[in-house]
């Protein structure tokens, strides 16, 4: 189980075959693959890598947890042709309380950016991704920091909103504000885009984004596009319903907005929560 989803198991060439197919009728554009943390994981991903990349042109973007730069090479020598290493937690004291130091876990706050960088050296800029779950209990100054700081190094951020998931350690922890996830998305764009920076925001008190510093007709243009809304993640990824469910509300959309969809985005993002 993946997030709230469980993924059926399929054999190996019947996905290739049907992989196959896919990208022939142009049906797909990218192939995802995502591992979990076990002993073997970076051999079975190598491998995986390597077959679906013998066997279809289509491009390859891994999700995974490295634990090492020869973990990294090892993906691109395979044939992925970009890698995302998640962080999740917008500050390190969230890090360390869910997924660092604190339960006992093999992850570190410095470590992932240091692996996120060499990410950068063995791919490229723009050809690694990672991701962050707003929700966990940062502000949206937090999150548009740290979403400035992976722009500056070349690492491309996505954003999902934080899910409850029944039986967890955090089930109790309710869904981000669909004003505030707006407010983020489109803080996300503009850094993104070089249409404004972290730093020329301006934020309350209590750290809501106020003031995304630049004129509101360069920021109305942005908004009513529309993209700031769609799901990010690597090129070509529309990724449905991942953190959502399908009566809502919807915080990424998959496919372009439709007029009454972007009229309802400015409504949620003009609402005030400072």
């Amino acid at each position: 189980m993946l997030s709230r989803i469980s993924w059926p198991v399929f054999r190996t060439q019947q996905v290739l075959g049907e992989l196959r197919r896919a990208v022939k009728s142009g049906t797909i554009k990218r192939v995802c693959v995502q591992a979990l943390n076990y002993p073997d994981a970076f051999a079975h991903l190598q491998n995986l890598v390597k077959i679906i990349h013998q066997n279809a042109k289509v491009r390859i973007s891994v999700s995974c947890q490295p634990l090492n730069l020869q973990n990294i090479r090892s993906l691109a020598d395979a044939g992925a042709e970009r890698v995302g290493i998640p962080v999740d937690a917008a500050t390190q004291e969230l890090f360390d309380k869910i997924k660092g130091t604190l339960t006992g876990g093999p992850y570190d706050w410095k470590k992932q950016f240091e692996l996120l960088q060499n990410a950068v050296d063995v791919f490229g800029r723009g050809k690694v991704s990672t991701h962050f779950i707003v929700g966990l209990g940062e502000t949206e100054e937090e999150m548009i920091s740290i979403i400035q700081r992976c722009v500056n190094m070349g690492v491309l951020p996505a954003l999902f909103a934080f899910t409850p998931i029944r039986g967890t350690a955090l089930e109790a922890l309710t869904q981000p504000s669909v004003p505030s996830y707006r407010r983020i998305q489109v803080a996300r764009f503009l850094i993104l885009h070089e249409l404004a920076k972290a730093s020329s925001m301006r934020f309350s008190d209590e750290g809501n984004l106020v003031d995304w510093g630049l004129e509101g007709e360069t920021l109305e243009r942005a908004v009513r596009s529309g993209q700031p809304f769609l799901t990010s993640g690597c090129p070509d990824c529309n990724r449905p319903y991942y953190n959502e469910k399908p009566s809502g509300p919807l915080y990424n959309y998959p496919k372009p907005l439709t007029e009454k969809e972007l009229s309802e985005t400015w409504k949620e993002l003009t609402v005030s929560e400072a």
